[in-house]
Protein backbone atom coordinates (compact mmCIF):
# COMPACT_ATOMS: atom_id res chain seq x y z
CA UNK A 1 0.00 0.00 0.00
CA UNK A 2 1.35 3.41 -1.00
CA UNK A 3 0.54 6.54 1.00
CA UNK A 4 0.58 9.92 -0.71
CA UNK A 5 1.59 13.16 1.00
CA UNK A 6 -2.06 13.97 1.66
CA UNK A 7 -2.37 10.69 3.62
CA UNK A 8 -4.44 8.97 0.93
CA UNK A 9 -3.58 5.26 0.81
CA UNK A 10 -3.32 3.96 -2.75
CA UNK A 11 -4.27 0.43 -3.77
CA UNK A 12 -5.10 -1.66 -6.77
CA UNK A 13 -8.12 -3.20 -5.05
CA UNK A 14 -9.99 -2.31 -1.87
CA UNK A 15 -12.18 -5.01 -0.34
CA UNK A 16 -14.75 -4.39 2.40
CA UNK A 17 -15.45 -7.28 4.78
CA UNK A 18 -13.25 -10.03 6.23
CA UNK A 19 -15.66 -12.95 6.35
CA UNK A 20 -15.66 -15.97 4.05
CA UNK A 21 -15.85 -13.71 0.99
CA UNK A 22 -13.24 -11.13 1.96
CA UNK A 23 -10.65 -13.68 3.08
CA UNK A 24 -10.82 -15.70 -0.13
CA UNK A 25 -10.92 -12.55 -2.29
CA UNK A 26 -7.75 -11.28 -0.62
CA UNK A 27 -6.07 -14.64 -1.16
CA UNK A 28 -6.87 -14.56 -4.89
CA UNK A 29 -5.76 -10.93 -5.27
CA UNK A 30 -2.44 -11.73 -3.63
CA UNK A 31 -1.95 -14.64 -6.02
CA UNK A 32 -2.42 -12.14 -8.86
CA UNK A 33 0.25 -9.85 -7.42
CA UNK A 34 -2.14 -6.97 -6.85
CA UNK A 35 -1.85 -4.47 -4.03
CA UNK A 36 -4.98 -5.10 -1.98
CA UNK A 37 -6.37 -4.35 1.45
CA UNK A 38 -9.44 -5.56 3.34
CA UNK A 39 -11.28 -3.16 5.64
CA UNK A 40 -13.30 -4.83 8.38
CA UNK A 41 -15.51 -3.04 10.90
CA UNK A 42 -15.22 -5.88 13.44
CA UNK A 43 -12.43 -6.46 15.89
CA UNK A 44 -11.54 -9.77 14.24
CA UNK A 45 -11.98 -11.73 11.04
CA UNK A 46 -15.03 -13.89 10.48
CA UNK A 47 -17.77 -11.57 9.25
CA UNK A 48 -21.16 -13.04 10.14
CA UNK A 49 -19.49 -15.55 12.42
CA UNK A 50 -17.55 -12.87 14.28
CA UNK A 51 -20.66 -10.87 15.14
CA UNK A 52 -23.28 -13.59 15.63
CA UNK A 53 -21.91 -15.19 18.80
CA UNK A 54 -25.24 -15.35 20.62
CA UNK A 55 -26.11 -18.47 22.64
CA UNK A 56 -26.93 -21.37 20.31
CA UNK A 57 -25.65 -19.72 17.12
CA UNK A 58 -25.14 -22.50 14.60
CA UNK A 59 -25.05 -22.98 10.83
CA UNK A 60 -27.97 -24.69 9.10
CA UNK A 61 -25.80 -26.12 6.28
CA UNK A 62 -23.81 -29.23 7.16
CA UNK A 63 -20.25 -28.41 8.21
CA UNK A 64 -18.61 -30.83 5.78
CA UNK A 65 -20.17 -28.69 3.04
CA UNK A 66 -19.94 -25.28 4.70
CA UNK A 67 -16.22 -24.79 4.11
CA UNK A 68 -13.81 -23.72 1.37
CA UNK A 69 -13.02 -26.11 -1.46
CA UNK A 70 -10.32 -24.01 -3.19
CA UNK A 71 -7.41 -25.68 -1.38
CA UNK A 72 -7.21 -29.45 -1.13
CA UNK A 73 -4.77 -29.43 1.79
CA UNK A 74 -7.06 -27.11 3.74
CA UNK A 75 -9.98 -29.47 3.15
CA UNK A 76 -8.02 -32.43 4.45
CA UNK A 77 -6.32 -30.82 7.43
CA UNK A 78 -9.41 -29.31 9.04
CA UNK A 79 -11.76 -31.64 10.91
CA UNK A 80 -15.26 -30.59 11.93
CA UNK A 81 -16.65 -31.95 15.18
CA UNK A 82 -20.41 -31.78 14.57
CA UNK A 83 -22.86 -32.23 11.74
CA UNK A 84 -23.87 -28.58 12.07
CA UNK A 85 -21.00 -26.45 13.30
CA UNK A 86 -21.59 -23.94 16.08
CA UNK A 87 -20.37 -20.34 15.84
CA UNK A 88 -17.18 -20.82 17.90
CA UNK A 89 -16.00 -23.65 15.66
CA UNK A 90 -16.71 -21.76 12.43
CA UNK A 91 -14.90 -18.72 13.80
CA UNK A 92 -11.89 -20.89 14.71
CA UNK A 93 -11.91 -22.22 11.16
CA UNK A 94 -11.88 -18.74 9.63
CA UNK A 95 -9.08 -17.64 11.93
CA UNK A 96 -7.18 -20.75 10.90
CA UNK A 97 -7.63 -19.77 7.24
CA UNK A 98 -6.43 -16.21 7.92
CA UNK A 99 -3.30 -17.57 9.64
CA UNK A 100 -2.64 -20.44 7.24
CA UNK A 101 -2.58 -18.13 4.21
CA UNK A 102 -0.96 -15.26 6.15
CA UNK A 103 -3.74 -12.83 5.32
CA UNK A 104 -3.75 -10.66 8.43
CA UNK A 105 -1.08 -8.21 7.27
CA UNK A 106 -3.49 -6.88 4.63
CA UNK A 107 -6.59 -6.75 6.83
CA UNK A 108 -7.39 -3.60 8.77
CA UNK A 109 -9.82 -4.24 11.62
CA UNK A 110 -12.12 -1.86 13.50
CA UNK A 111 -12.60 0.17 10.33
CA UNK A 112 -16.01 1.21 9.00
CA UNK A 113 -16.46 2.47 5.42
CA UNK A 114 -18.85 5.42 5.36
CA UNK A 115 -18.30 6.74 1.82
CA UNK A 116 -17.18 5.44 -1.54
CA UNK A 117 -17.10 7.77 -4.55
CA UNK A 118 -16.09 6.80 -8.09
CA UNK A 119 -14.15 9.47 -9.95
CA UNK A 120 -14.91 9.07 -13.65
CA UNK A 121 -11.97 11.28 -14.61
CA UNK A 122 -9.33 9.15 -12.88
CA UNK A 123 -11.22 5.83 -13.03
CA UNK A 124 -10.56 5.31 -9.34
CA UNK A 125 -12.62 4.82 -6.21
CA UNK A 126 -12.11 7.22 -3.33
CA UNK A 127 -13.13 5.59 -0.08
CA UNK A 128 -13.48 7.18 3.36
CA UNK A 129 -13.89 5.63 6.78
CA UNK A 130 -15.62 6.77 9.93
CA UNK A 131 -12.16 6.92 11.48
CA UNK A 132 -11.16 9.64 8.99
CA UNK A 133 -8.87 7.56 6.78
CA UNK A 134 -8.87 7.91 3.00
CA UNK A 135 -8.17 5.20 0.45
CA UNK A 136 -7.97 5.26 -3.31
CA UNK A 137 -8.21 2.16 -5.46
CA UNK A 138 -8.82 1.16 -9.01
CA UNK A 139 -11.35 -1.50 -8.04
CA UNK A 140 -13.79 -1.57 -5.14
CA UNK A 141 -15.20 -4.94 -4.00
CA UNK A 142 -17.99 -5.38 -1.46
CA UNK A 143 -17.60 -8.60 0.51
CA UNK A 144 -20.04 -7.28 3.08
CA UNK A 145 -22.33 -10.31 3.30
CA UNK A 146 -26.08 -10.71 2.89
CA UNK A 147 -26.89 -10.73 6.61
CA UNK A 148 -24.57 -8.17 8.15
CA UNK A 149 -26.59 -4.98 8.66
CA UNK A 150 -28.57 -5.50 11.89
CA UNK A 151 -32.04 -4.18 12.52
CA UNK A 152 -31.85 -2.69 15.99
CA UNK A 153 -35.21 -1.11 16.83
CA UNK A 154 -35.53 1.52 19.50
CA UNK A 155 -38.80 1.73 21.34
CA UNK A 156 -40.04 4.82 23.16
CA UNK A 157 -38.52 5.06 26.61
CA UNK A 158 -35.72 2.57 25.93
CA UNK A 159 -33.12 4.87 27.48
CA UNK A 160 -35.05 4.69 30.75
CA UNK A 161 -34.65 0.91 31.05
CA UNK A 162 -32.62 0.05 34.15
CA UNK A 163 -31.57 -3.44 33.07
CA UNK A 164 -29.25 -4.91 30.46
CA UNK A 165 -29.90 -4.81 26.69
CA UNK A 166 -28.41 -7.33 24.26
CA UNK A 167 -28.62 -7.83 20.50
CA UNK A 168 -28.10 -11.25 18.95
CA UNK A 169 -26.45 -9.49 16.02
CA UNK A 170 -23.63 -8.09 18.20
CA UNK A 171 -23.43 -10.28 21.25
CA UNK A 172 -20.65 -9.59 23.80
CA UNK A 173 -17.50 -11.69 23.54
CA UNK A 174 -17.66 -12.45 27.26
CA UNK A 175 -20.15 -15.03 28.49
CA UNK A 176 -23.50 -13.64 29.61
CA UNK A 177 -25.18 -15.38 32.54
CA UNK A 178 -28.94 -14.94 32.95
CA UNK A 179 -29.20 -17.05 36.09
CA UNK A 180 -31.83 -15.74 38.47
CA UNK A 181 -32.93 -13.00 36.07
CA UNK A 182 -36.19 -12.13 34.37
CA UNK A 183 -35.43 -11.99 30.65
CA UNK A 184 -37.52 -10.79 27.72
CA UNK A 185 -36.54 -11.69 24.15
CA UNK A 186 -38.09 -9.92 21.15
CA UNK A 187 -38.10 -11.92 17.91
CA UNK A 188 -38.71 -15.53 16.91
CA UNK A 189 -36.75 -15.82 13.69
CA UNK A 190 -33.71 -18.05 13.36
CA UNK A 191 -31.54 -16.30 15.95
CA UNK A 192 -34.39 -16.14 18.45
CA UNK A 193 -35.28 -19.78 17.94
CA UNK A 194 -31.67 -20.80 18.55
CA UNK A 195 -31.25 -18.54 21.59
CA UNK A 196 -34.52 -19.15 23.44
CA UNK A 197 -33.97 -22.76 24.64
CA UNK A 198 -30.55 -21.91 26.08
CA UNK A 199 -31.65 -18.73 27.88
CA UNK A 200 -34.70 -20.57 29.22
CA UNK A 201 -32.44 -23.04 31.01
CA UNK A 202 -30.67 -20.16 32.79
CA UNK A 203 -33.26 -17.51 33.48
CA UNK A 204 -35.64 -17.35 36.43
CA UNK A 205 -38.31 -16.34 33.93
CA UNK A 206 -38.23 -15.90 30.14
CA UNK A 207 -40.86 -13.95 28.23
CA UNK A 208 -40.81 -14.63 24.49
CA UNK A 209 -42.30 -11.70 22.58
CA UNK A 210 -43.48 -12.99 19.22
CA UNK A 211 -44.95 -11.01 16.36
CA UNK A 212 -44.93 -13.66 13.62
CA UNK A 213 -44.47 -17.41 14.22
CA UNK A 214 -42.03 -19.29 12.01
CA UNK A 215 -41.80 -22.87 10.86
CA UNK A 216 -38.98 -24.72 12.59
CA UNK A 217 -37.86 -28.34 12.49
CA UNK A 218 -35.39 -30.26 14.68
CA UNK A 219 -31.78 -29.84 13.54
CA UNK A 220 -30.98 -33.44 14.44
CA UNK A 221 -27.46 -32.30 15.16
CA UNK A 222 -24.89 -34.80 16.42
CA UNK A 223 -21.14 -35.36 16.58
CA UNK A 224 -19.56 -36.50 13.32
CA UNK A 225 -18.05 -39.97 13.37
CA UNK A 226 -14.46 -40.63 12.36
CA UNK A 227 -15.73 -42.93 9.62
CA UNK A 228 -17.94 -40.35 7.88
CA UNK A 229 -15.26 -37.67 8.15
CA UNK A 230 -12.67 -40.01 6.59
CA UNK A 231 -15.10 -41.10 3.87
CA UNK A 232 -15.90 -37.52 2.88
CA UNK A 233 -12.26 -36.44 2.85
CA UNK A 234 -11.34 -39.42 0.68
CA UNK A 235 -13.80 -38.32 -1.99
CA UNK A 236 -14.09 -34.58 -1.42
CA UNK A 237 -13.88 -33.81 -5.14
CA UNK A 238 -16.89 -35.97 -5.98
CA UNK A 239 -18.67 -34.82 -2.83
CA UNK A 240 -18.30 -31.17 -3.85
CA UNK A 241 -19.31 -31.84 -7.44
CA UNK A 242 -22.53 -33.46 -6.26
CA UNK A 243 -23.33 -30.48 -4.03
CA UNK A 244 -22.61 -27.96 -6.79
CA UNK A 245 -24.91 -29.72 -9.23
CA UNK A 246 -28.00 -29.09 -7.14
CA UNK A 247 -30.55 -26.30 -7.09
CA UNK A 248 -29.26 -24.90 -3.79
CA UNK A 249 -25.54 -25.73 -3.74
CA UNK A 250 -25.76 -28.23 -0.90
CA UNK A 251 -26.95 -31.81 -0.62
CA UNK A 252 -30.73 -31.61 -0.38
CA UNK A 253 -31.40 -35.31 -0.55
CA UNK A 254 -34.37 -35.91 -2.87
CA UNK A 255 -36.99 -38.38 -1.69
CA UNK A 256 -38.26 -39.31 -5.14
CA UNK A 257 -41.76 -38.62 -3.84
CA UNK A 258 -44.22 -35.98 -5.04
CA UNK A 259 -47.65 -34.91 -3.88
CA UNK A 260 -49.28 -35.95 -7.14
CA UNK A 261 -48.27 -39.62 -7.32
CA UNK A 262 -47.14 -40.73 -3.85
CA UNK A 263 -49.67 -42.36 -1.48
CA UNK A 264 -50.44 -40.39 1.68
CA UNK A 265 -49.01 -42.97 4.07
CA UNK A 266 -45.69 -42.99 2.21
CA UNK A 267 -45.53 -39.20 2.35
CA UNK A 268 -46.23 -39.24 6.09
CA UNK A 269 -43.53 -41.86 6.63
CA UNK A 270 -40.97 -39.85 4.67
CA UNK A 271 -41.74 -36.59 6.45
CA UNK A 272 -41.51 -38.39 9.79
CA UNK A 273 -38.07 -39.68 8.81
CA UNK A 274 -36.99 -36.18 7.78
CA UNK A 275 -38.20 -34.79 11.11
CA UNK A 276 -36.52 -37.42 13.29
CA UNK A 277 -33.36 -38.37 11.39
CA UNK A 278 -32.41 -35.87 8.68
CA UNK A 279 -33.67 -32.67 10.28
CA UNK A 280 -33.01 -29.09 9.29
CA UNK A 281 -33.31 -28.00 5.68
CA UNK A 282 -33.47 -31.66 4.64
CA UNK A 283 -37.14 -31.55 5.62
CA UNK A 284 -37.74 -29.57 2.42
CA UNK A 285 -36.66 -32.61 0.40
CA UNK A 286 -39.38 -34.79 1.92
CA UNK A 287 -41.38 -34.08 -1.22
CA UNK A 288 -39.46 -33.23 -4.35
CA UNK A 289 -42.09 -30.62 -5.26
CA UNK A 290 -42.50 -29.03 -1.81
CA UNK A 291 -40.83 -25.77 -2.84
CA UNK A 292 -42.51 -25.61 -6.23
CA UNK A 293 -46.08 -26.83 -5.74
CA UNK A 294 -48.62 -25.30 -3.35
CA UNK A 295 -50.38 -28.62 -2.67
CA UNK A 296 -47.11 -30.33 -1.79
CA UNK A 297 -46.11 -27.40 0.38
CA UNK A 298 -49.42 -27.50 2.23
CA UNK A 299 -48.76 -31.14 3.10
CA UNK A 300 -45.39 -30.23 4.60
CA UNK A 301 -46.88 -27.25 6.46
CA UNK A 302 -49.70 -29.32 7.95
CA UNK A 303 -47.20 -31.96 9.08
CA UNK A 304 -45.22 -29.35 11.05
CA UNK A 305 -48.40 -27.85 12.51
CA UNK A 306 -49.44 -31.26 13.82
CA UNK A 307 -46.01 -31.70 15.37
CA UNK A 308 -46.26 -28.38 17.19
CA UNK A 309 -49.68 -29.33 18.59
CA UNK A 310 -48.29 -32.64 19.85
CA UNK A 311 -45.16 -31.13 21.40
CA UNK A 312 -46.63 -28.07 23.15
CA UNK A 313 -48.80 -29.07 26.11
CA UNK A 314 -50.96 -25.94 26.25
CA UNK A 315 -53.23 -25.90 23.14
CA UNK A 316 -53.65 -22.13 23.24
CA UNK A 317 -49.87 -21.58 23.20
CA UNK A 318 -49.46 -24.16 20.45
CA UNK A 319 -51.90 -22.32 18.22
CA UNK A 320 -50.00 -19.06 18.71
CA UNK A 321 -46.76 -20.77 17.68
CA UNK A 322 -48.27 -22.16 14.48
CA UNK A 323 -47.70 -20.21 11.22
CA UNK A 324 -50.88 -19.97 9.16
CA UNK A 325 -50.11 -17.28 6.61
CA UNK A 326 -47.09 -18.50 4.67
CA UNK A 327 -45.65 -21.55 2.95
CA UNK A 328 -42.86 -23.69 4.32
CA UNK A 329 -39.63 -22.22 2.94
CA UNK A 330 -41.16 -18.90 1.93
CA UNK A 331 -39.49 -17.60 5.05
CA UNK A 332 -36.19 -19.27 5.92
CA UNK A 333 -36.99 -22.66 7.47
CA UNK A 334 -35.49 -22.60 10.96
CA UNK A 335 -33.57 -25.44 12.58
CA UNK A 336 -33.86 -25.86 16.33
CA UNK A 337 -32.85 -27.93 19.31
CA UNK A 338 -35.80 -28.17 21.64
CA UNK A 339 -37.50 -24.92 20.65
CA UNK A 340 -41.15 -25.96 20.89
CA UNK A 341 -40.45 -28.09 23.98
CA UNK A 342 -39.19 -24.94 25.71
CA UNK A 343 -42.75 -23.61 25.95
CA UNK A 344 -43.63 -26.51 28.28
CA UNK A 345 -41.30 -25.07 30.93
CA UNK A 346 -42.89 -23.38 33.92
CA UNK A 347 -40.50 -20.43 33.63
CA UNK A 348 -41.32 -19.62 29.99
CA UNK A 349 -44.26 -17.63 28.63
CA UNK A 350 -45.28 -16.52 25.15
CA UNK A 351 -46.40 -12.93 24.61
CA UNK A 352 -48.34 -12.47 21.36
CA UNK A 353 -47.41 -9.04 19.98
CA UNK A 354 -50.24 -9.18 17.46
CA UNK A 355 -52.69 -9.08 20.35
CA UNK A 356 -50.68 -6.72 22.58
CA UNK A 357 -48.00 -4.82 20.63
CA UNK A 358 -45.02 -3.22 22.31
CA UNK A 359 -45.99 0.31 23.34
CA UNK A 360 -42.63 1.21 24.83
CA UNK A 361 -39.89 0.42 27.30
CA UNK A 362 -40.07 1.43 30.95
CA UNK A 363 -37.55 1.28 33.78
CA UNK A 364 -38.50 -2.26 34.79
CA UNK A 365 -39.53 -3.85 31.52
CA UNK A 366 -41.58 -3.74 28.31
CA UNK A 367 -45.03 -2.21 28.16
CA UNK A 368 -47.45 -4.33 26.09
CA UNK A 369 -50.92 -2.85 26.28
CA UNK A 370 -52.12 -2.88 29.88
CA UNK A 371 -49.35 -5.20 30.97
CA UNK A 372 -45.75 -4.59 31.94
CA UNK A 373 -43.51 -7.53 31.01
CA UNK A 374 -40.97 -7.22 33.79
CA UNK A 375 -37.36 -7.77 32.77
CA UNK A 376 -33.87 -7.50 34.18
CA UNK A 377 -32.53 -8.03 30.65
CA UNK A 378 -33.93 -7.54 27.14
CA UNK A 379 -32.63 -9.47 24.14
CA UNK A 380 -33.34 -8.16 20.64
CA UNK A 381 -33.38 -11.01 18.10
CA UNK A 382 -34.74 -8.76 15.37
CA UNK A 383 -32.75 -9.84 12.33
CA UNK A 384 -31.09 -7.96 9.49
CA UNK A 385 -31.63 -5.57 6.64
CA UNK A 386 -30.73 -8.41 4.32
CA UNK A 387 -29.13 -8.34 0.89
CA UNK A 388 -28.82 -4.57 0.49
CA UNK A 389 -28.44 -3.06 3.96
CA UNK A 390 -24.65 -3.24 4.27
CA UNK A 391 -24.16 -2.08 0.67
CA UNK A 392 -26.36 0.98 0.98
CA UNK A 393 -24.87 1.84 4.34
CA UNK A 394 -21.52 2.64 2.67
CA UNK A 395 -22.98 5.64 0.77
CA UNK A 396 -21.71 4.56 -2.64
CA UNK A 397 -21.87 7.19 -5.37
CA UNK A 398 -20.13 8.67 -8.39
CA UNK A 399 -18.68 12.13 -9.02
CA UNK A 400 -21.52 12.72 -11.46
CA UNK A 401 -23.95 12.62 -8.57
CA UNK A 402 -25.44 9.14 -8.97
CA UNK A 403 -25.87 7.26 -5.70
CA UNK A 404 -26.53 3.58 -5.17
CA UNK A 405 -29.27 4.48 -2.69
CA UNK A 406 -31.11 6.39 -5.44
CA UNK A 407 -30.45 3.74 -8.08
CA UNK A 408 -31.98 1.09 -5.80
CA UNK A 409 -34.78 3.20 -4.39
CA UNK A 410 -37.41 0.90 -5.92
CA UNK A 411 -35.41 -2.27 -5.32
CA UNK A 412 -31.93 -3.61 -5.97
CA UNK A 413 -30.86 -3.83 -9.61
CA UNK A 414 -27.76 -5.77 -10.66
CA UNK A 415 -26.42 -7.87 -13.46
CA UNK A 416 -25.73 -11.38 -12.17
CA UNK A 417 -25.49 -10.01 -8.63
CA UNK A 418 -21.93 -8.98 -9.50
CA UNK A 419 -22.19 -5.39 -10.74
CA UNK A 420 -24.78 -2.66 -11.03
CA UNK A 421 -25.13 -0.35 -14.04
CA UNK A 422 -23.74 3.16 -13.55
CA UNK A 423 -21.10 2.15 -11.00
CA UNK A 424 -17.93 1.15 -12.85
CA UNK A 425 -15.21 -1.04 -11.31
CA UNK A 426 -17.48 -1.89 -8.36
CA UNK A 427 -18.02 -5.59 -7.73
CA UNK A 428 -20.31 -7.33 -5.25
CA UNK A 429 -19.78 -10.83 -3.90
CA UNK A 430 -23.13 -12.65 -3.64
CA UNK A 431 -25.01 -9.45 -4.33
CA UNK A 432 -28.76 -9.12 -5.01
CA UNK A 433 -29.71 -10.96 -8.18
CA UNK A 434 -27.48 -13.97 -7.47
CA UNK A 435 -28.44 -17.24 -5.69
CA UNK A 436 -26.76 -16.01 -2.46
CA UNK A 437 -28.96 -16.85 0.54
CA UNK A 438 -30.69 -19.77 -1.21
CA UNK A 439 -27.42 -21.66 -1.44
CA UNK A 440 -24.52 -22.96 0.55
CA UNK A 441 -23.08 -19.46 0.86
CA UNK A 442 -19.44 -20.60 0.86
CA UNK A 443 -19.82 -22.22 -2.55
CA UNK A 444 -21.65 -19.16 -3.90
CA UNK A 445 -18.85 -16.96 -2.54
CA UNK A 446 -16.10 -19.02 -4.16
CA UNK A 447 -17.84 -18.84 -7.53
CA UNK A 448 -18.09 -15.04 -7.36
CA UNK A 449 -14.55 -14.55 -6.09
CA UNK A 450 -13.13 -16.75 -8.83
CA UNK A 451 -15.18 -14.95 -11.48
CA UNK A 452 -14.09 -11.52 -10.24
CA UNK A 453 -10.44 -12.61 -10.06
CA UNK A 454 -10.57 -13.92 -13.63
CA UNK A 455 -12.26 -10.74 -14.79
CA UNK A 456 -9.59 -8.55 -13.16
CA UNK A 457 -6.84 -10.64 -14.75
CA UNK A 458 -8.42 -10.03 -18.14
CA UNK A 459 -8.79 -6.29 -17.48
CA UNK A 460 -5.15 -5.91 -16.49
CA UNK A 461 -3.89 -8.06 -19.35
CA UNK A 462 -5.89 -6.11 -21.93
CA UNK A 463 -5.17 -2.70 -20.35
CA UNK A 464 -8.85 -2.03 -19.78
CA UNK A 465 -9.39 0.74 -17.26
CA UNK A 466 -13.12 0.47 -16.68
CA UNK A 467 -15.88 -2.13 -16.71
CA UNK A 468 -19.53 -1.87 -15.77
CA UNK A 469 -22.82 -3.67 -16.30
CA UNK A 470 -24.96 -2.65 -19.27
CA UNK A 471 -28.36 -1.21 -18.36
CA UNK A 472 -30.14 -3.43 -20.87
CA UNK A 473 -28.41 -6.58 -19.67
CA UNK A 474 -29.22 -5.63 -16.10
CA UNK A 475 -32.91 -5.08 -16.86
CA UNK A 476 -33.16 -8.40 -18.68
CA UNK A 477 -31.38 -10.17 -15.85
CA UNK A 478 -33.65 -8.83 -13.12
CA UNK A 479 -36.69 -9.83 -15.19
CA UNK A 480 -35.23 -13.31 -15.40
CA UNK A 481 -34.65 -13.44 -11.64
CA UNK A 482 -38.28 -12.48 -11.09
CA UNK A 483 -39.68 -14.89 -13.67
CA UNK A 484 -37.79 -17.89 -12.27
CA UNK A 485 -38.86 -17.16 -8.70
CA UNK A 486 -42.55 -16.54 -9.34
CA UNK A 487 -43.61 -20.21 -9.85
CA UNK A 488 -41.89 -21.22 -6.59
CA UNK A 489 -43.08 -20.96 -3.00
CA UNK A 490 -40.45 -18.33 -2.15
CA UNK A 491 -42.38 -15.26 -3.27
CA UNK A 492 -45.74 -15.73 -1.60
CA UNK A 493 -45.15 -14.08 1.75
CA UNK A 494 -43.57 -11.18 3.59
CA UNK A 495 -40.02 -12.31 4.26
CA UNK A 496 -36.54 -10.88 4.74
CA UNK A 497 -35.69 -12.47 1.39
CA UNK A 498 -37.78 -9.67 -0.14
CA UNK A 499 -37.02 -6.95 2.42
CA UNK A 500 -40.44 -7.06 4.05
CA UNK A 501 -38.96 -6.98 7.55
CA UNK A 502 -37.59 -3.45 7.07
CA UNK A 503 -39.98 -0.51 7.30
CA UNK A 504 -40.05 1.50 4.09
CA UNK A 505 -37.90 -0.92 2.13
CA UNK A 506 -39.26 -1.83 -1.34
CA UNK A 507 -40.69 -5.35 -1.51
CA UNK A 508 -38.47 -7.03 -4.08
CA UNK A 509 -37.43 -10.69 -4.26
CA UNK A 510 -33.93 -10.55 -5.70
CA UNK A 511 -32.58 -14.08 -5.22
CA UNK A 512 -31.86 -16.25 -8.26
CA UNK A 513 -33.49 -19.65 -7.71
CA UNK A 514 -31.23 -22.26 -9.28
CA UNK A 515 -27.59 -22.51 -8.24
CA UNK A 516 -26.28 -24.99 -10.82
CA UNK A 517 -27.98 -23.16 -13.68
CA UNK A 518 -26.56 -19.87 -12.43
CA UNK A 519 -23.03 -21.32 -12.40
CA UNK A 520 -23.42 -22.26 -16.06
CA UNK A 521 -24.57 -18.73 -16.86
CA UNK A 522 -21.48 -17.28 -15.15
CA UNK A 523 -19.26 -19.50 -17.27
CA UNK A 524 -21.09 -18.56 -20.48
CA UNK A 525 -20.85 -14.82 -19.77
CA UNK A 526 -17.07 -14.91 -19.39
CA UNK A 527 -16.40 -17.54 -22.03
CA UNK A 528 -13.57 -16.49 -24.32
CA UNK A 529 -13.18 -13.30 -22.25
CA UNK A 530 -16.21 -11.85 -23.95
CA UNK A 531 -17.93 -10.76 -20.71
CA UNK A 532 -21.26 -10.34 -22.45
CA UNK A 533 -23.56 -7.85 -20.75
CA UNK A 534 -20.66 -5.66 -19.65
CA UNK A 535 -19.14 -2.61 -21.32
CA UNK A 536 -15.47 -1.64 -21.05
CA UNK A 537 -13.21 1.31 -21.72
CA UNK A 538 -9.74 0.49 -22.99
CA UNK A 539 -6.74 2.61 -22.08
CA UNK A 540 -5.89 3.56 -25.66
CA UNK A 541 -9.45 4.79 -26.27
CA UNK A 542 -9.17 7.54 -23.65
CA UNK A 543 -8.94 11.08 -24.98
Amino acid sequence: MRTRENSVKELDVLVVGAGFAGLYMLHRLRQMGLMACVLERGGGVGGTWYWNRYPGARCDVESLEYSYKFDERLQREWTWSERYAAQPEILRYLNHVADRFQLRDDIQLNTTVNSAVYDEATHRWQVGTSEGEKFESRFFIAATGCLSQPIEPRYPGQDNFQGEIYYTSRWPEDDVDFSGKNVAIIGTGSSGIQTIPIVARQARHLAVLQRTPNFSVPACNRPLTEEEIAKTKAQYTNFRAHCLSGTFGFQLYPSGKTSKITPTEQIESELERRWNVFGGLQFLGGLDDMLFDSKANAIGADFIRKKIRRIVNDPSIAEKLIPNNHAVGCKRLCSDTGYYETFNRDNVELVDLKQTPVDGIEERGIRCGNRLVEADAIIYATGFDAMTGALLNMNISTRRGRSLNDAWREGARTYLGLMTAGFPNFFMITGPGSPSVLTNMVMAIEDHVDWIANCLTYLYDEKIVEIEADHEAQSEWMERVKAIAEPTQFTGCNSWYAGSNVAGKPHSFTVYVGFSEYRSILDDVSKGNEFSGFSVIEQHSLA
